[in-house]
């Protein structure tokens, strides 16, 4: 189970109207130990808040520097509707909870940590997903080492996938590490048992 977020030292910045709900908001933030700020300029990529609160009915969309891809910080979308198309959009861009305005006291705390939690399940789902892609693109160096050990010992393509397996286990490193290596010649071929 994950641990609930300590939200103290947090810096929000709260992509909303001027009115007495964001005020309201923020003071809420403050009792959390968040210090948040209102924001009217697009967001830089460079520079992110640890927590993005957008009110996706006024479509700020515009200003969120992440295009379909995983957000960089948690988002939590502040919706005064039940539009579909508006609710869509706020889980498109990450949004880890949607709170129905007026915004309640109990409802805040609960939505920043279903936020955060949200983000970090996406961020190891793309990470995960960057790592797979990593390995799917250097497969084919798997292949040319296990065939080149082939040559060496003139062994069947089962055998000198386990040759090059039991080398990245002794070495402690990936099995397309070690196959770059013997291809470059810098890594001797190991010897068929």
């Amino acid at each position: 189970m994950r641990e609930t977020p300590n939200f103290t030292g947090w810096q929000a910045m709260v992509l909303h109207r001027e009115d007495g709900n964001t005020e309201k908001l923020i003071r809420q933030l403050r009792l959390l130990g968040i210090h948040a700020t209102l924001q009217w300029a697009p967001l830089s990529a460079a520079v992110l808040p640890d927590l993005v609160i957008v009110d996706a009915d006024q479509g700020w969309d515009d200003l969120l520097p992440w295009n379909g891809e995983t957000p960089a910080c948690p988002v939590v979308a502040l919706l005064g509707s039940e539009a579909p198309g508006r609710i869509a959009w706020a889980l498109g861009q990450g949004a880890g909870a949607i709170i129905a305005k007026p915004i309640a006291t109990s409802a805040v705390y609960p939505a920043l940590v279903m936020a955060v939690s949200i983000h970090q399940e996406r961020k190891a789902t793309a990470e995960k997903l960057q790592y797979l892609e990593e390995r799917v693109r250097l497969r084919p160096l798997v292949h040319a080492a296990v065939a080149k050990l082939q040559a060496a010992h003139g062994i069947d393509e089962e055998s000198a996938y386990a040759i090059l397996r039991n080398c990245a286990m002794r070495r402690r490193l990936p099995m397309e590490q070690i196959s770059a290596f013997i291809l470059a010649g810098a890594e001797p071929l190991p010897e068929a048992g």
